[in-house]
């Protein structure tokens, strides 16, 4: 195998995080970019781990994130940044949201004790919108009768609110720390289906 510099290395990692639109893991740069090197994980993290405190204090940083690494802006820019984006961010109901909050934080669970815990039904637009967003995926089926599908948030869930595992979201005590993760996105009213009895 041949061998990398450490200009070139940190040259080399910096630009493939710059190019992914997602969060990209260090096996993934050892798999690609890095195939034809001879390169540990530990000489892999510290340069990202060197990158990181060089853009700490720039307009972008490199953040961890869903167990990957990636380029964003700095939280404090995002308000004079919006009018870079001539789409609005999309709308979401509060059904939509319920929905995501308990996914999230009592994964694996199925879509009766979605309802369960939300005291109304679940629309099946709403399970196919989280679903066709990459949020939640279906991993398998509880063995009860009916076999329910079991759902669970997926990595791109972690990657577009910045978190890195599950562990990072904020204690349900906590309602400012749960809207905080949950600000980008917009809720619209959405009359929910009461359970019929």
């Amino acid at each position: 195998m041949a061998q990398i510099n450490d200009l070139q290395l940190k040259q080399l990692i910096e630009a493939a995080i710059f190019v992914q639109s997602k969060a990209v893991t260090i096996s993934a740069l050892r798999e690609t970019v890095l195939a034809d090197y001879s390169v540990s994980r530990e000489r892999i993290k510290a340069v990202i781990d060197e990158l990181t405190i060089e853009y700490q204090e720039r307009g972008v940083q490199l953040v961890k994130v869903a167990g990957g690494y990636r380029f964003q802006t700095r939280d404090s820019l995002s308000v004079p940044l919006q009018s870079l984006w001539q789409e609005q961010a999309p709308r979401y109901s509060r059904a939509t949201l319920e929905t995501l909050a308990v996914i999230a934080y009592q994964q694996p669970v199925t879509r009766g004790e979605i309802e369960a815990v939300r005291g109304v039904a679940v629309s099946s637009q709403i399970i196919k919108n989280l679903a066709d967003r990459g949020w939640i995926k279906a991993i398998g089926h509880k063995e009860v009768p009916g076999r329910p599908e079991l759902y669970a948030t997926t990595s791109e869930f972690l990657s577009y609110f910045g978190l890195d595992a599950l562990r990072d979201l904020p204690p349900l005590t906590d309602a400012e720390s749960l809207q905080a993760v949950f600000s980008g996105l917009k809720s619209v009213p959405e009359p929910d289906v009461s359970i019929e009895h």
